[in-house]
């Protein structure tokens, strides 16, 4: 759909993490409403409107991921299942209901407890800042299949962390380095980089707003199920520590962090 150049700049003031969910809400209420082209007044309605309806859109959690059911074209692992699962956890917890009984006022938007997934270490959903980011991982290693030299390992490696020994005629990875986004699998020729096994990283504790701060992301690779052991202790930890709709990151603490890697990655 066309946009005008007011109605562009309009939206382009939105914040970049809901820029891309407040284009698609203008265009299906534009569409709605019988029209070809997004002007400002168009931006300004749906604005007004959302405004009026924030309060009964809250439902006290949100699960994002980078590209929705279209999947990732980096994909190191697919998370539609977790997604799926993450979501009837999260809904199970009535989330909503404890923000009710802890919030004084209106509930917004920021008092809901955010997860996203991405699905590779580009990480586009910006896992990074949400109270529980999840991120696709793939572990490489070598197996006995002859290296070609072919070096197509090295050249798709942006992080640097592959090399092939001609002598020995084998690659050589860093693991400190790598980010286990299976780049290296994908283009092996030969076989010679193999799929160790597929999870997914986590990351806890992030958020924006007026004091920024990164997730902290525990030292492991993990399935599903502990993916979700780790979802479901966090929203206890959240409700045990939330008294007036605190997010999560400002009461994680690092003995929260340390207790975490204790109970899930050793």
């Amino acid at each position: 759909m066309k946009w005008t150049s007011g109605a562009e700049s309009a939206v382009n003031k939105v914040p970049f993490f809901v820029r891309k969910k407040v284009r698609s809400r203008v265009e299906n209420e534009a569409t709605a409403a019988g029209k070809i082209v997004v002007s400002l007044a168009d931006v300004k309605a749906t604005q007004a409107r959302f405004l009026t309806k924030m309060g009964s859109e809250i439902k006290g959690y949100r699960v994002d991921t980078c590209f929705g059911s279209s999947g990732c074209p980096n994909r190191a692992n697919s998370a539609d299942g977790l997604f799926k699962k993450i979501e009837k956890l999260l809904k199970k917890e009535d989330l909503l209901d404890f923000l009710k009984q802890r919030v004084k006022g209106d509930l917004k938007y920021h008092h809901e407890f955010k997860v996203t997934l991405a699905e590779c270490p580009n990480a586009c959903s910006q896992p990074q800042i949400k109270d529980i980011g999840i991120i696709g991982a793939v572990i490489p290693m070598l197996i006995d299949e002859e290296c070609t030299l072919c070096e197509a390992c090295v050249e798709v490696c942006i992080e640097n962390c592959i090399s092939v020994d001609t002598k020995t005629k084998t690659p050589k990875i860093d693991h400190d380095r790598c980010l286990k986004c299976g780049k290296c699998i994908n283009v092996c020729p030969s076989g010679t980089i193999a799929t160790k096994c597929k999870g997914f990283r986590v990351q806890l504790g992030g958020k924006l707003g007026r004091h920024p701060r990164l997730a902290k992301e525990l030292d492991s690779i993990f399935n599903e199920d502990e993916v979700l052991a780790i979802v479901k202790r966090s929203v206890e930890l959240y409700k045990e520590k939330s008294k007036h709709g605190e997010r999560f990151a400002e009461i994680f603490t690092s003995n929260d962090f340390d207790l975490f890697t204790k109970r899930f990655c050793e």
